[in-house]
């Protein structure tokens, strides 16, 4: 539950943090102060943005660079870049502190874009490791919350993209051709990545995978694959000993050779179960956030899925 006094606190400092910064910049060069202000809440949200925006914004993401979004909550500055914002993008789901921090940053006109918005989502995988079929929970179980992990398909992706796009057009009309061509552009490569997924996937041996957390339902669908999760749909949950014995059981009876870790998140849990059973271990990115090391190595939403597909076929061929 939110601490309703940091959230009255923050509202008090977000009027005069927007002044200094409506403040700021009055002599900067007018080509500038034309651009549209985007701020997107992480990594994928602000990359999709970017490619979409082009020369025509400044695009901003909420969550730093190396930070696990899913507990991040925005401080007084960052409501700041919110109350400031032409267009706010997010995904939905995972950023659960949106609608209260909207609420308190009030900007007239100011668009506000849910990528996610019309893409059927699908539940929660949470332990459920008997459900084979790529698709998560059983109907026949206790309801669970929906999975927010949208990004990590290639084809869902086009679709936050095409959403983003009509926010930008929105917002700022006159640059409405080159929107689109950007987005085209960006599609086009997305389009080339999910054939290349395609492709590489459709005759590995193995189709069940071991993940750190619950973030890859919506890739394993479409591609055919099994998600076994360690964890749910927060990286952050610990699994109990029992969750354990049953990854462990499932990884030995389908002779998984490799646990999947993320680059945010301790990896302990997986390096522990793949000791357990004589398995590697490898990275899978959920492309949450960026570290600094992919960042001075220049990887980006395409580059890093690139790296996905390399490090599933070695595991599953």
């Amino acid at each position: 539950m939110r601490n309703d006094s940091w959230w009255k606190a923050s509202l008090v400092l977000v009027t005069g943090a927007a002044l200094l910064l409506s403040g700021c910049g009055k002599s900067s060069e007018s080509a500038v102060s034309e651009k549209l202000n985007v701020v997107a809440t992480f990594y994928p949200m602000y990359e999709f943005a970017k490619q979409v925006a082009g020369e025509h914004a400044i695009v901003t993401a909420l969550v730093p660079s190396g930070v696990e979004p899913h507990d991040w909550e925005p401080s007084a500055k960052d409501m700041a870049l919110i109350q400031e914002a032409d267009v706010f993008v997010y995904n939905g789901l995972v950023e659960g502190w949106v609608d209260d921090a909207l609420s308190s940053a009030k900007k007239e006109n100011r668009i506000v874009v849910r990528a996610s918005e019309g893409i059927p989502l699908m539940e929660g995988e949470e332990h459920d490791h008997e459900h084979e079929d790529g698709e998560g929970i059983d109907s026949h179980e206790e309801e669970h919350p929906q999975d927010p992990h949208v990004w990590l398909s290639p084809v869902l992706a086009q679709q936050e993209v095409i959403a983003i796009l009509k926010a930008l057009e929105k917002a700022d009309p006159a640059n409405k051709t080159d929107y689109r061509k950007n987005a085209d552009n960006y599609i086009a490569k997305l389009q080339q990545l999910d054939e290349d997924y395609r492709e590489g996937l459709k005759n590995v041996s193995k189709k069940e995978l071991v993940t750190q957390h619950a973030a890859f339902g919506y890739l394993a669908k479409e591609y055919g694959l099994v998600q076994v999760p360690i964890s749910g749909l927060s990286p952050e949950q610990e699994p109990s000993p029992e969750e354990m014995a049953k990854v462990v059981e499932f990884a030995r009876e389908h002779q998984v050779g490799t646990i999947f870790f993320e680059t945010l998140v301790d990896p302990k849990v997986a390096r522990t179960i793949a000791t357990e059973i004589g398995a590697q271990t490898d990275v899978l990115n959920p492309l949450e956030g960026l570290t600094e090391e992919e960042l001075a190595n220049h990887l980006d939403y395409i580059g890093v899925m690139e790296n996905n597909l390399k490090a599933l076929r070695k595991a599953l061929s």
